[in-house]
Order: structure tokens, then sequence, then C-alpha cells
């Protein structure tokens, strides 16, 4: 429902207008914070919409003031009597066709005329009459310079509730009461302002609330600025506090100010506990890892730092063992998880062995496979998850992003072991940022990584008989006097309880967790990446000369591409693949190494390529030129031709010619090409020069047939 002179507020551009009139289906309103406005006619069904909506707001009228005669100047109270005058004898009268846009310029004229003021004169004081309530006091020249500016006003209705204690002039301060429309005012300011990723406080808020709905808009310099009400007019901060609270939704505020996952994470009620999902060892793995808060020192040479280890920890919901462990500088990453899921089914009295560690098979008794793996989507999504799922029969749940939380015993247990890393091992880091003249801790790193390995054993193998503070234990637990250690309950859970666990041979998970591709059969071998193998399976069914099938699939580690292997139809066995001649001299690299050399062939070859075609536009043209000068010159010394059968006949003849021809050019002469000058020759008894003048050599009896048989050719041809 909506009144005449009511005033509303926009929720979107916070703009104010006014109910002047209402007929029928319409109502006629004008906009208060423009510095003119005429009459505009609106549906009165979409003003109602709008307010169900909450797109339209009921506001309280900034220009319902009490304002005395004896608090205004004599020039005030003549200007106001003056336009209220001329609104009263000319205006009230037309006021139905002064409401109408169309008309509406006719008539000013005609009232501008009767009255003689200008029609501007007159349409300034129609707009001001409307706009701020159609009262006497409303044709005031401006309220920003009038109605005693800084003193308190008289309330046409007492203030409920606590008196406020600020007293000013000998008179306290009365506010105003919180009605259902200042509720709804409070209720839009938290929606607008408060539930943002801008992460107003409260007081922004209430700042912002006194800025939209309880202040006069002026314009200085062009510029918009806002005038907020004296304290007698507004509600008080401690006001807008209490009904804050009255309608805070700490869900929704969270949700809206940081984000769903920030509730999920950190404020969520907790009223379960990981336990509750499981019926036994083995139902539930969670796998996760951490980066280490510690940086190690190289195994050749303890003056290198090589960075940060990965942790890898695979932890049984129900028990809390600790049964899968990978510490390495693989990761995050699939090939990290894949070692940590291999150290899961491994014998952990071996694998402590390899670290100068020994221990007895009670002390870590886990090697087997759950049934649910729970971990993050980084890792657990795509590669060889598939085989895991559809071969083991593990199924695979992934946590979405930035819920750590979901995987709370393993995150849990990382945050222990770097705490004790920190207290004692030397190149720990001891806080997040340095100050200027710290010490760097990274030149403090000491440990390598088969060291840091002994030592998270270590802590793991200490974890696993380590009583669990806020275990759910069972009463039947109770009953019996059980410790609640993770050996404990895991042996507690195989002996009372339905387990889910399964063994499996080591070499059967690699093949299901290595990763597989597909290689190419062909008379070279087994391609694959660029790299050929062979294997004897491949010799003795003779897949090189049949070629029937054209690839097949393999499995493979990246880190040691000297081998890949062919799994067999029935997943329970495979053919090992050894890299063949060509390829060996790949056989140290890895395969990221491998890709990324062909990359750059690929990339040196496509940079040539350019020149390549040049070098061919450019060795075509020069044979075609050569040709060319060819068939000039046989045009240029044609003669008439032999019959064909003559020309084929001596094709022997002229090849025995041109050999000979070519043999004198092409003859070897080792001798170096030396000319003796001249000398004169004296006989010794006369004392006069003798002529040493060799005689002309005869041409060889080769030479003379050649000539001959030429000119005889050449008579014929004449």
């Amino acid at each position: 429902m909506i009144y005449i002179n009511q005033v509303l507020q926009y929720v979107v551009d916070s703009k104010r207008i006014r109910i002047i009139e209402i007929e029928e289906s319409h109502a006629f309103i004008v906009n208060i914070d423009a510095i003119s406005s005429m009459p505009k006619k609106e549906l009165y069904s979409n003003l109602i919409a709008e307010i169900q909506q909450g797109e339209l707001l009921v506001t309280s009228d900034p220009f319902a003031k009490v304002i005395k005669d004896s608090e205004l100047t004599s020039r005030q109270i003549q200007k106001r009597d003056e336009g209220w005058s001329i609104i009263q004898r000319y205006c009230i009268e037309h006021m139905e066709a002064l409401l109408q846009k169309r008309g509406r310029e006719k008539k000013i004229k005609e009232i501008a005329d009767e009255s003689g003021a200008s029609s501007t004169r007159i349409k300034k004081l129609l707009s001001r009459y409307w706009q701020r309530g159609m009262t006497k006091n409303a044709m005031l020249p401006d309220y920003s310079n009038s109605g005693g500016k800084g003193k308190t006003k008289a309330l046409t209705k007492e203030k409920v509730g606590r008196p406020r204690r600020v007293n000013i002039n000998n008179e306290y301060q009365t506010g105003i009461n919180i009605t259902e429309e200042v509720k709804v005012q409070i209720e839009h300011v938290i929606n607008k302002y408060y539930r943002k990723k801008n992460n107003y406080s409260l007081k922004d808020v209430y700042n912002f609330m006194l800025r939209d709905f309880y202040s006069d808009r002026y314009k200085e310099n062009g510029e918009l600025k806002y005038r907020i009400w004296d304290a007698n007019r507004t509600l008080s901060y401690h006001q807008f506090y209490y009904w804050f609270k009255k309608l805070e939704d700490p869900k929704k505020d969270i949700q809206f100010r940081k984000s769903t996952k920030e509730y999920e994470l950190k404020n969520r009620p907790i009223l379960s506990n990981s336990k509750s999902e499981t019926n036994g060892p083995g139902t539930r793995f969670q796998i996760d890892a951490t980066i280490a808060d510690i940086y190690l020192v190289s195994s050749l040479d303890v003056n290198k730092v090589i960075g940060r280890p990965v942790i890898y920890a695979v932890i049984d919901v129900y028990s809390r063992i600790i049964t899968g462990l990978y510490v390495g500088l693989e990761g995050p990453s699939w090939i990290g998880a894949m070692m940590a899921l291999d150290n899961m089914v491994a014998d952990k009295v071996e694998f402590c062995k390899q670290y100068g560690i020994d221990i007895t098979p009670e002390q870590w008794p886990t090697h087997h496979l759950p049934e649910i793996i729970i971990a993050d989507r980084g890792e657990f999504e795509g590669y060889s998850v598939d085989n895991l799922i559809n071969n083991l029969n593990i199924k695979i749940e992934n946590t979405t992003a930035y819920r750590g939380d979901l995987k709370g015993i393993v995150e849990r247990k990382f945050r222990t072991f770097n705490g004790k890393v920190k207290q004692k091992a030397p190149g720990a880091i001891q806080k997040e940022y340095r100050e200027r003249g710290d010490q760097d801790y990274r030149l403090n790193a000491t440990l390598n990584l088969k060291e840091f390995t002994s030592l998270i054993i270590t802590m793991a193998l200490h974890h696993n008989q380590k009583v669990i503070d806020k275990y759910p234990v069972e009463k039947e637990m109770i009953t019996k006097g059980l410790v609640p250690t993770p050996i404990n309950l895991w042996n507690w859970g195989i002996q009372n309880h339905t387990g889910r666990l399964r063994t499996i041979d080591r070499n059967i998970l690699r093949l299901n967790v290595l990763p597989r591709g597909k290689a190419t059969i062909s008379r070279a071998g087994i391609k694959f990446k660029n790299l050929l193998y062979g294997s004897q399976r491949a010799m003795e069914e003779h897949w090189y000369l049949k070629l029937k099938n054209r690839s097949v699939e393999v499995v493979y580690d990246p880190r040691n591409v000297e081998k890949i292997y062919i799994p067999h139809d029935d997943g329970m066995d495979f053919e090992a693949c050894i890299l063949l001649e060509p390829s060996q001299q790949y056989k140290e690299d890895f395969l990221e190494e491998i890709v990324f050399q062909q990359q750059l062939r690929n990339e040196l070859e496509e940079i040539e390529r350019t020149n390549q075609i040049q070098l061919i536009v450019n060795t075509d043209a020069a044979m075609e030129e050569i040709i060319k000068r060819a068939v000039k010159n046989k045009k240029q010394s044609y003669n008439q031709p032999t019959s064909k059968k003559a020309k084929i006949a001596s094709i022997r003849d002229n090849k025995d010619v041109e050999k000979l021809l070519n043999r004198e050019s092409e003859k070897f002469d080792l001798s170096p090409d030396r000319v003796s000058e001249s000398a004169e020759v004296i006989d010794f008894a006369t004392k006069e020069k003798v002529d040493e003048t060799p005689p002309k050599k005869s041409p060889s009896r080769l030479m003379q047939k050649l000539k001959k048989k030429r000119d005889e050719e050449f008579g014929k041809n004449k």
C-alpha cells in the first residue's frame, strides 16, 4: 500500500521519489533528488510490485521537519510567502492539468501571464512544492541554509527506549524509533554493503545507511555531496548494532563476505567425525601431500642445497595408522602419489631396513589395499585411476577444491610432522617471512634426502604407538582395557570388525598405477615416444613381419625409459620390452628430457623450413637454367639428323669416343706443373749459341684416328 506524499527509494541507484497524487490505477511521482522535477505517471501496480520484490523501499521524508518561524530570517519568510501565494492563487485550481505531461507547458505559460511571473519561476516553484512535501515551508529558498542548523528540533512523537546521554545546549538528543520501515532499511544496507567481498566494517555500513537514507543531497562545483541530518532525526550506531545482531545470519554473512568454501572449511558445525564413515581397518584410506618446512642438501655434496622435499602419507581413517609413506622430490604429482601407493603395499620391515632402521612386523603391520581412497582432485583425476577402480576394485573419492578439512586426519599429521621438524632439524623454516637482519635458515641445511626420510620414518613409528586424543572409543574397547593407539586400534579392528583389507603382489599394483600409452609396431621395432623397443614375445610371434596389430598398449615409468611393459590380457602379468640399439643413447634420460629434445628438434626444423624451401626453389631454378642452356645450344648447332636407326646404332661408338676424350681431361699427373725458364746453350768449342728447340711431337695414333673419324662424320653431314 502506498500513500500520497510518501517517499520511496530505489535499491539500485538510491534514487528517491515522492507520491504526489493517486488516481485509479495510476500514481504521479517526482524525483526529490533532482534539481527540478516534473510529475511522471506510473502504474500503481508496478510500484506495489517493486516494493514487494524489494526493489523499492519506504524511506524517511528528508523534508519532514518542524521549522519555527522564529528561527527563520525575514528574507526567508518573505520568499516563502511570495512563492506560497503564487501556488495558492494560480496553481492549485489547475493542479489536475499540471500533473499531465500533455498540455503542461501551455498551462504554465497561461499561469505565468496571469501572475506576472516568468514561466521558469513558475516551474521552479511547482517543482519545489512537489519535491519538498507540498507544504508552505516547501517554498523556503533552501533547507540547507534554514531551519536552525545545528539546533535540536522538536519531534511530533516522543522516542521510546533508553534516552541518549549526550547533552547539547542543556537538551538531551532524542533520536528516532526503529519502525518497520527502518528495519527494512537496515536489512537493505546489510545486504548491499556488509555481505560483500569488500569486507566493510559495521561502522562503515552504518555510515552508508546515514548517507543513503538520512542525508540531504546537494551539488557543489558540480559534485554531488551529502549533509547528514542531525542526531535527533537519525538512528544511533547502538540502535543499528542492536538490530544488526537481531537480523544477523552468520552463515550467510561468511559465505557472502568470504566464500562458501571458507564457511565449509572453518565455520560449519562439526556434528560428526571421520570414524563414523568406517566400519573397520581398510574401509577408508586418506592420502595427501605436503612440502616439508625444511631445506635439504645434496647426498653428493653437503655444501649444495637442493630445496624442500615432498612428503606423501596414506593413513587409515579407522585406526589412524600410517599405511604408506613417500619422501622425495617428486610432486606433488601423480608420480609422488604412485610412490606412496607402492609403499602402501610394501613390506615395512624391508622398507625401514633400507634406511638403517630395524623393526619387527608387529611395529608396522600394514601392507594392504583399502576399499576407498580419499584424495585431492589434482593427482587422482585421470592418469591411472581407472586401473585402480576397474582392476583393483578401489573406489576413489576426490575432495572438492580448498577442502583440506575433508582429509583432516592426514592434514593434521602433516602439521605434527612439520612442527617436530622445526623444533629439531637444522635448515627448517622457522617463520613465514624473514625480517631484515634475520639469519637465512637455508644456509643451515644439513640433512640429505635419505637422512630426512629416516627422520620421517622415526616419527611415523612414534605416531603408530602414540595415544590418540579425543578418539571416539567404543564401549567394548574400554571394557577390554584397550589404549587407543593406531597399532592397537588396527589390530582390534581386524579381530572384531569386518575388515576390508586385501593384499596384492607389488608388481601387479605397479602395473596398475604406472601411466599407460600406445606403442606402434613396425619393422624397426616397437615404437613408443619415438624410441624403439624389442621383446622376446615379439620375435617369437613375428610381430615385425606380420604387422597385423599396428598398435599395442604399454605401461611405462617416466623415470626409466630403458624398459616398457606390455600387460597381458589377464592383467596379472606383463611382457618386458628392452630399448633397442638405435635408441640406446637415451637410456639414461628421463622421459621429460626426451620429449623436450624432440620438441626442440621439431622447433629447429620448423625454423629451418623456410630456408629449406628457399634452397629447393633456388636449386630447381638452377637446374632449369642448365637444361635451358643445353636446349638452346642444341638448337643452335642443329644439323640435318641421321636416320633414327643410324642414330641409335652409333650410341656405342659415340660413347667410346666421348670416353677417350674424358680420359684425356680426367687423367692424373702427379708431378708438379713447373715451367723452366728458357736458357741459352753455348757450344764450348766454338763459343756460339746452339739452337735447342725440340722437334714437334707427332700426334699419337689414337688421336689421329679420332680426328679422322670426326672428319668422316663431318663429311657425311655436308
